[in-house]
């Protein structure tokens, strides 16, 4: 681990009242940075599992629309205790934080990156998977076409898509990863494509539990990942289910997160029971 970039990672946590943790990591998820109070094993397991879901967000890039810019610019994940945040931190880098679920968002946002700037030219190594790679992801992305299966589409969702601005798709899965139903323009090739990165960014969210602070009923609430064209929500929707929607950059993201929170609980029964989702 790199001390004299450790020290520097202490900005956030002195200067943004409720702020937790912040780590420094590569790419390849190599920790190279971490503030005071982390145990290195927890490091070294932040580090691996944020790698690992941007790896598996970049992948899910085309979800969120067919544009050919599809830079990714932040991860968030909220919890009943905290949230975890993640941004780049130039080439080959990534900074991630935590907070109390009472931090001022934007003062959280305006630091990190602000912090990012600082570090600059410490951060050299390349990254093993350059955002230019995604490219192939884009190649292999299934068409957005109709299902052409009554069965497979979900009224309800299909409602919410029509009645907000922007929104595009929308998926839901079961425990096992597979998709249980999807809205009508959505390719059963791309719900089951969708589907398994979902399951993992769902499991690597949960692994930053402990990142965002401990708390023994701890329960995940949602991952929301901004890309330059637009955005992707993971959602709990009831025991062994989850919700996968995307939409265009400016839609009204509150308003859309809305409606899917209201259409949840309509959703419940159409996912498989099993092991519950909601807790990290």
């Amino acid at each position: 681990m790199t001390a004299d970039l450790s020290w520097m990672l202490e900005d956030i946590v002195h200067n943004v009242p409720r702020a937790r943790h912040a780590v420094l990591l590569s790419a390849d998820g190599l920790p190279r940075g971490a503030t005071e109070g982390l145990a290195e094993k927890d490091v070294r397991t932040i580090s691996a599992a944020m790698a690992g879901m941007q790896s598996l967000s970049r992948a899910a890039a085309h979800f969120a629309g067919p544009e050919e810019d599809r830079q990714w610019n932040q991860t968030i994940i909220e919890f009943s205790h905290g949230w975890s945040f993640l941004i780049g931190a130039g080439q080959g880098a990534y900074l991630a934080a935590a907070a109390a679920p009472d931090v001022d968002m934007q003062q959280m946002s305006f630091r990190m990156h602000r912090l990012v700037a600082r570090l600059g030219n410490n951060l050299t190594s390349p990254p093993r998977v350059s955002a230019g790679d995604a490219g192939g992801a884009r190649e292999r992305a299934p068409r957005q076409q109709s299902s052409g299966d009554a069965g497979f589409v979900l009224v309800e969702l299909d409602q919410v898509i029509s009645e907000v601005k922007g929104a595009r798709h929308a998926v839901l899965l079961g425990s096992d990863g597979l998709p249980r139903g999807a809205t009508s323009r959505m390719s059963r090739d791309l719900a089951d494509t969708i589907s398994a990165a979902m399951t993992g960014i769902h499991a690597y969210s949960r692994v930053t539990s402990q990142f965002a602070g401990v708390l023994e009923d701890a329960e995940w609430r949602q991952t929301v990942i901004e890309f330059q064209h637009g955005w992707i929500f993971l959602m709990a929707a009831g025991p062994g289910a989850l919700l996968a929607a995307a939409a265009e950059h400016d839609c009204d993201i509150e308003e859309f997160a809305t409606r899917l929170h209201e259409v949840v609980p309509r959703l419940t029964a159409a996912a498989t029971p099993g092991k519950g989702t909601g807790h990290a």
